[in-house]
């Protein structure tokens, strides 16, 4: 797609966005970079080579997740600054 075939005013109100004339010219030269440079992109030479979703290999470091021993209600209620019948207290949001 080359940033001629790119609608800016179509991506403008799909985004919900009111540009001016100035800012959609602006924004449709920064776009027909990005298109230019994705295009030398796809020129690179990729056959044989594997795909991978990170660079290097990760491993998830977090600990397993198993039960343990927990608070009791007065410990969690502690520091709560209102409390009402053994449970946390909260301003009314909904009206």
């Amino acid at each position: 797609m080359s940033a001629s075939d790119f609608d800016i005013q179509y991506t403008a109100r799909l985004a919900r966005l009111a540009l001016s004339q100035e800012e959609q010219q602006t924004l449709s030269g920064q776009l027909g970079n990005i298109l230019d440079y994705i295009a030398k992109l796809k020129e690179a030479p990729v056959e044989g080579i594997e795909p991978t979703s990170h660079a290097v290999p990760l491993v998830n470091v977090t600990r397993p997740d198993e039960p343990g021993p927990s608070f009791s209600n007065e410990q969690a209620l502690l520091n709560a600054p209102s409390k009402i019948s053994g449970l946390f207290a909260v301003p009314k949001i909904v009206e």
